[in-house]
């Protein structure tokens, strides 16, 4: 069961509206569902909280809140208030007096929500667009927050714009006596953008140190066992397709291309499972991939795997003789023993050749061969998956739950792939079909495993 700690951190996420408040929250959680996000104004229009939790234990509470709509109104009706006594209101006690007033449940109804919130919390995330020019406005708005005796966090959303005015904000902050500022993107948030948000955090609440550097700690490991995790499933991918052998059940030339189509059918439709897997160990669906924007031949991510230009576009160099027979996808084996020279030498042409060779000349190539023949998928295509799932990792690693627009374009992935020699863990998986789950259940072998996650840490290294 969930505990509720007596010391649990209780933060409120308040703001202009349309500042990327929510936004914020889904990339805290991981979440693409929380909330509402849109371009619309004032989307929130109640607190929304959720839990951030470790070990069984809530560490952190957050809050969405909706936007300060009229905070230049709102400051100057609680600047007027005054005590019992005529003197002058300040701090918690106009807030106090604001809540109990007739203009908080009309008026003012959005942003009393928010003051309550933060009343009730240890401190706020104060979201800032940073492309918005510093205005009267969000000076009154920080006045009035600033009112409620809670810490202030300023986070500067959306930096990686090139409209972004960040030095400004910052300046004018600090102006403003608030020298913790945190530039966390919630489209692209980098890579410890949210342990510097928790740190920064931590030096307003030192109180709760312990239990923000356990939430940091926790969440490094969960990053680390997500990455590794994604690596095992692009291996088992490759492993699955290298230890691949497909027999031809006849030697005509439409067995073969039935043969050849059914086993490319097959790799595409276990290239897509790994990537829905992807998707959704990052917390993501399918309508957040783009295929029309990926690094592919006319965005197509399931129908030009075999094309030779895909290959060509992501840098996979192969022999001009080859060209046709990498868009098959594949390699022939003759598995017969005693072979003739006569026989070998039509196998190498049939190859070399390519599959318009086999199109063209395959009656009398074949007539040479005897014995049963199996469809392997060639180096050059396990070479372009290893890469396409790489490219779509890093992609995953980059994003922001709150983005926008699906994914489509992806930091570069390790040219160690492009080229030179196999991973060792798929040169064995050659010598072993039985790894192979294209043509039934994945088998649970323990080599079969090792291999996996030999692989694994070579794409690591990659």
């Amino acid at each position: 069961m969930t505990e509720r700690a007596s010391d649990t951190v209780r933060i409120a996420v308040v703001g202009h509206t349309n500042t990327g408040k929510t936004s914020l929250l889904r990339t805290l959680l991981r979440d693409t569902g929380f909330g509402e996000v849109s371009s619309r104004p004032s989307t929130t229009r109640h607190v929304e909280g959720a839990r951030l939790i470790v070990d069984g234990e809530v560490l952190v509470e957050l809050y969405d809140t909706p936007g300060m709509e009229d905070p230049i109104a709102l400051l100057e009706l609680i600047e007027g208030f005054v005590s019992s006594d005529g003197g002058r209101l300040d701090g918690p006690a106009r807030i106090v007096r604001f809540l109990d007033s007739p203009e908080a449940a009309t008026r003012f109804e959005q942003e009393a929500k928010v003051l309550r919130q933060l009343l009730a919390s240890d401190a706020a995330f104060y979201v800032v667009d940073a492309r918005d020019p510093l205005l009267a406005k969000h000076r009154d708005e920080l006045a009035v927050l600033g009112s409620c005796g809670r810490p202030l966090l300023p986070v500067l959303n959306f930096v990686s714009d090139p409209a972004a005015n960040e030095s400004v904000w910052r300046e004018a902050l600090a102006h403003l006596g608030l020298h913790a500022v945190v530039r966390f993107d919630t489209v692209a948030p980098e890579r410890d953008a949210e342990p510097r948000l928790y740190s920064a955090l931590a030096t307003l609440l030192e109180r709760h140190r312990p239990a923000l550097d356990r939430l940091v700690a926790s969440h490094a490991r969960e990053a680390a066992a997500r990455h590794a995790a994604a690596l095992r499933l692009i291996a088992d991918l490759l492993i699955d397709v290298a230890a691949c052998r497909r027999q031809v059940p006849g030697k005509a030339p439409a067995d073969i291309q039935a043969a050849v189509g059914d086993l490319n059918g097959r790799v595409r439709a276990r290239e897509q499972a790994c990537v829905d897997a992807l998707l959704a160990l990052y917390g993501f669906g399918s309508s957040d991939l783009d295929a029309t924007q990926l690094p592919l031949i006319d965005g197509r991510w399931e129908d030009d795997l075999f094309h030779p230009e895909t290959l060509r576009v992501l840098g996979i160099r192969i022999g001009s003789g080859a060209a046709a027979g990498a868009a098959a996808g594949v390699g022939i084996d003759l598995m017969v023993g005693g072979i003739t020279l006569g026989a070998a030498a039509a196998l190498g042409a049939l190859i070399g050749g390519g599959w318009q060779t086999l199109r063209h000349a395959g009656d009398r190539l074949l007539g040479k061969v005897t014995g049963r023949m199996e469809l392997t998928v060639n180096d050059a295509i396990l070479r372009l998956l290893a890469l396409r799932q790489l490219y779509l990792l890093s992609a995953l690693e980059a994003r922001g739950h709150a983005a926008p627009r699906p994914i489509g374009q992806f930091a570069d992935a390790s040219s160690a792939l492009r080229e030179g020699s196999l991973p060792d863990a798929l040169k064995r998986a050659r010598a072993h079909p039985s790894w192979s789950g294209l043509f039934g259940d994945v088998p649970r072998a323990s080599d079969r495993q090792v291999a996996v996650d030999a692989l694994a840490g070579e794409l690591e290294q990659a």
